[in-house]
């Protein structure tokens, strides 16, 4: 029991078989929901909840006409899958005795948290998606915005390594003097202990309030236990994008970005027998709207140090910085429904709504994207190679 309890809960999960599977659940999710795994626009709307609160009317906006802002989360599906996404991740966790109050270690660090949470929220809901909608669900909804926001998420993050490495940003390793800092043996372990039976009873209260959901309707209950599999297969496979563009530009690293057009590919079938079977496609303006706010999303996540799945498994872990960048994500996110009057008439509404299945046909379209998958594929392959190849010359 030991040993399995180590595998399964303790250790983390291969990156490849872990996005595969949530290649898998995400078109399993469209099919059952009607929507796409998606966390920002959730984000934004608790942040039309709070200009509520002061006395605005962010409902009469027109960014949350197109979003929707009716009810409280609890009685959205997006809503509540969120909140399966926290509780999931914290589960997983707690399970693996992971979780601890983790303090910035210096103030600036905590504002390049905030503003690249900023800078990423606001790429994001200007392209009508992050890393999810208008990325690792949008590219298997066919949609040609999510292949622009994709390319433009890579060339975002170049830029925020750039940026990164400029003497201002780096942060020096602090070694503070004094006796051993490491934990009691005995006293961590009564700590996972305890982590180990409250996650269990975490668990439980979860399916608790999954239950409550499905008695509301069927789409509820649903995705709040999709958002508790999602939840945990980010924490267990410590699942973050920004480590996928980031390492392209520094390492060649390729696990995670495998994992990640792997997971797409096997999103792919799922989400098109859905579409044949009349589930309608989220399809979004293939305008500058994708392609600028694939840059400054990418340049965020970098700045950030996480994207949106990297930030909140990392919160749930008790890091205290991912706090912050999850706060920037709702302002950015929020700043662009302010302001959606000027940047969507001139970035995005103009321009055509493009669906590869309707450009090249349902077999078409398909074999389209699994080529564009292959193409990026190879181009990964290849960016790994010249690495090697540096490192071999040395």
């Amino acid at each position: 029991m030991s040993s399995l309890r180590q595998q399964f809960f303790v250790r983390f999960w291969p990156p490849i078989p872990t996005l595969v599977a949530l290649g898998v659940a995400s078109a399993y999710y469209f099919a059952l929901t009607g929507t796409f795994w998606a966390v920002t626009g959730e984000f934004t709307r608790w942040g039309g909840h709070v200009l509520a609160w002061f006395g605005l009317r962010p409902q009469e906006w027109s960014y949350f006409k197109l979003l929707g802002l009716q009810g409280t989360p609890l009685d959205r599906v997006d809503g509540v899958m969120v909140l399966g996404m926290f509780l999931g991740a914290l589960c997983c966790a707690l399970w693996a005795g992971n979780v601890g109050l983790r303090r910035p270690t210096s103030l600036r660090r905590l504002m390049q948290g905030l503003m690249g949470g900023i800078i990423a929220g606001f790429g994001a809901r200007l392209a009508m998606g992050c890393n999810l909608a208008a990325f690792f669900t949008g590219i298997p909804m066919f949609s040609v915005h999510a292949w622009a926001f994709m390319f433009s998420t890579v060339l975002g993050a170049w830029l925020g390594v750039k940026i990164t490495l400029l003497p201002f940003l780096r942060h020096s390793l602090r070694v503070q003097a004094g006796g051993s800092t490491l934990p009691d043996p005995e006293a961590l372990a009564q700590r996972t202990e305890r982590q180990w039976r409250l996650g269990w009873g975490l668990l439980a209260l979860s399916l608790a309030l999954a239950a409550w959901r499905f008695e509301a309707s069927l789409a509820l209950g649903m995705a709040f236990l999709f958002g508790l599999a999602f939840g945990g297969l980010i924490e267990r496979g410590q699942i973050c994008f920004t480590s996928a563009a980031r390492d392209l530009w520094t390492t060649g690293r390729t696990k995670v970005a495998y994992g990640i057009l792997l997971g797409m590919a096997a999103a792919c079938i799922g989400t098109f027998a859905a579409i044949r079977l009349g589930v309608a496609p989220k399809i979004f303006w293939m305008g500058p709207n994708a392609v600028v706010g694939g840059v400054l999303f990418g340049l965020g996540i970098v700045l950030a140090g996480g994207c949106e799945t990297g930030w909140m498994y990392r919160a749930m872990e008790g890091q205290m910085h991912f706090w912050v960048v999850g706060v920037g994500n709702v302002i950015g996110g929020t700043l662009v429904a302010a302001f959606w009057d000027e940047l969507g008439g001139a970035l995005a509404l103009p321009y055509p709504k493009l669906n590869l299945l309707e450009l090249f046909g349902p077999v078409g379209g398909l074999l389209v994207t699994y080529l564009g998958l292959a193409l990026s594929l190879a181009l990964v392959a290849a960016n790994a190679r010249r690495f090697s190849h540096a490192r071999k010359t040395r």
